[in-house]
């Protein structure tokens, strides 16, 4: 039971891995990042299919299919389709969303297997969900925070070129195309994290019974933040932004997200 655990655990990280690159590739068309993205749900679709293998083969009864291992079949012929939607057809956005649903589905699937079992494996399956989120949302602020520095270097030298303000402090700096570029891919990086994380709470929250979390202050703040950037990449797929506005755009979001880490004194979800 400990390596079907495991096993669990390890698709749902590729999973995570897959969606970043295949955000990369939404974000900046990248051939690289789409296949390497591509790859990874190859990876995820053989550990699905070996995980899938290995439960019905447990008991050898198809009539006695659990609703885990139906879901557990949807999310794997999810990543089926998709694969094959990838290999024969140029529709590369639907890719992504589809698989944002797949990788909710197997998260909330962890806990359509605990509630086959005891209160313990319930209990066991929340910390490991629990685990998940943690993981996922401390490399997203991670990534994010690293963004908004960048996009305070990004004014600062903007504000310093134009006003043509020269030292040898400012010749340190990168250029600003450069300082663009790195900002993109902590975003790359960071909103999909984010977007994941808050994912597997909310679901945590619905499967527990515990719906009135969702009107949270902490819970509303982040959704809050989420949109924020969303409409960051948004301004900044449609390409009418200057830097500058992107970067303070970049920033008004990161100061929701940090109201919202400032929020958890007044918050009953943490």
């Amino acid at each position: 039971m400990g390596t079907a655990n495991w096993l669990y655990d390890t698709i749902l990280y590729v999973y995570a891995l897959s969606l970043l690159f295949y955000f990369s590739d939404f974000m900046n068309a990248s051939r690289r990042a789409k296949r390497i993205g591509t790859g990874l749900l190859v990876f995820v679709w053989v550990l699905q299919t070996g995980y899938l293998i290995m439960r019905l083969v447990s008991h050898l009864d198809l009539s006695q299919i659990s609703a885990f291992e139906y879901w557990l079949c949807f999310s794997w012929l999810i990543v089926t389709v998709s694969l094959v939607m990838s290999r024969f057809y140029s529709i590369d956005y639907i890719v992504f969303f589809v698989n944002v649903v797949g990788f909710a589905v197997l998260a909330l699937n962890l806990y359509a297997g605990a509630a086959q079992g005891n209160e313990n494996a319930v209990g066991q399956t929340t910390r490991e969900l629990l685990y998940v989120h943690i993981s996922l949302i401390v490399c997203a602020y991670a990534a994010l925070t690293f963004g908004a520095l960048l996009a305070g270097m990004y004014m600062f030298l903007h504000h310093r070129l134009k006003s043509k303000r020269w030292s040898k402090f400012v010749r340190r700096y990168p250029s600003l195309d450069m300082i663009e570029r790195f900002s993109d891919r902590a975003v790359m990086i960071g909103v999909p994290l984010l977007a994941m994380s808050l994912s597997i709470a909310v679901t945590s929250l619905l499967v527990e019974g515990r719906i009135v979390l969702l009107l949270d202050w902490k819970v509303l703040s982040s959704f809050a933040a989420l949109v924020m950037f969303i409409v960051y990449i948004y301004q900044r797929a449609r390409n009418r932004r200057t830097g500058e506005q992107l970067a303070k755009l970049y920033l008004i979001a990161f100061l929701v997200l940090l109201l919202n880490l400032a929020s958890s004194a007044f918050s009953s979800f943490h």
